[in-house]
């Protein structure tokens, strides 16, 4: 009689395998995730220029101002500067000034303060909204714009004037609101113009913020 040894193969069953390819996958789709979210960075960066030409330029201009910063700084120059040659215009005409009426001085500078602050902060605001008009068509952005500043003219002038027995904000609203329809569109319209992606170079902002001030100023002292 034959003896036979049989002997089982035994297999070493791989557990780690399904774990393996799990974590895997998940380093793929996160692989997969950076690139798509680079791309989509970049594909922003590019809808923010006009042309290749203008966002070299971007790339070489220095002190720019986003859009936000620049409606901001110009909601504090609106703030400060028309109210005061507001004021200046009525002691021109009232033309009785005295000593004893230093004080008004004090008060018009309160005034101003106030206004410039709201103008700034508000501006910000102004600046996300004129960001998005900036990106359709001019004929809608310039019909939208002096409704814009009306409303922005009116917050800030308003709360300079509340301070003058409450009457004073109404006043200061209806000069804000006529000072804020002609600002704005003004200053867009160039900002639109001259900015490069959703920046404008310093250099250009100020002559531009404080020539729109400035012109403002000579209507209302009737120069």
């Amino acid at each position: 009689m034959e003896n036979r040894n049989t002997q089982t193969a035994s297999y070493q069953t791989n557990f780690n395998f399904a774990a393996n390819y799990d974590r895997d996958g998940e380093l793929a789709q996160k692989r997969l995730n950076d690139i798509l979210a680079v791309n989509a960075e970049i594909a922003h960066e590019k809808s923010l220029f006009r042309s290749e030409k203008e966002k070299t330029e971007s790339e070489m201009l220095v002190n720019l101002l986003s859009v936000k910063q620049a409606f901001a700084y110009f909601g504090l120059l609106l703030g400060a500067i028309p109210p005061a040659a507001i004021f200046t215009r009525f002691l021109i005409n009232g033309g009785n000034f005295r000593g004893e009426d230093v004080w008004i001085l004090g008060v018009v500078a309160i005034i101003n303060l106030i206004s410039a602050t709201v103008g700034y902060f508000s501006g910000r605001l102004v600046g996300k909204i004129v960001f998005e008009l900036e990106k359709q068509p001019w004929i809608y952005m310039l019909l939208a714009l002096p409704f814009i500043g009306i409303l922005w003219g009116i917050l800030a002038g308003g709360a300079g004037g509340v301070i003058v027995f409450g009457i004073g904000a109404l006043v200061g609203a209806m000069f804000g609101a006529a000072v804020g329809a002609a600002a704005l569109p003004i200053f867009t319209i160039f900002h639109r113009l001259l900015k490069r992606g959703d920046k404008i170079d310093r250099r250009q902002f100020l002559p531009l913020a404080f020539g729109v001030t400035f012109i403002i100023c000579a209507f209302i002292l009737g120069l």
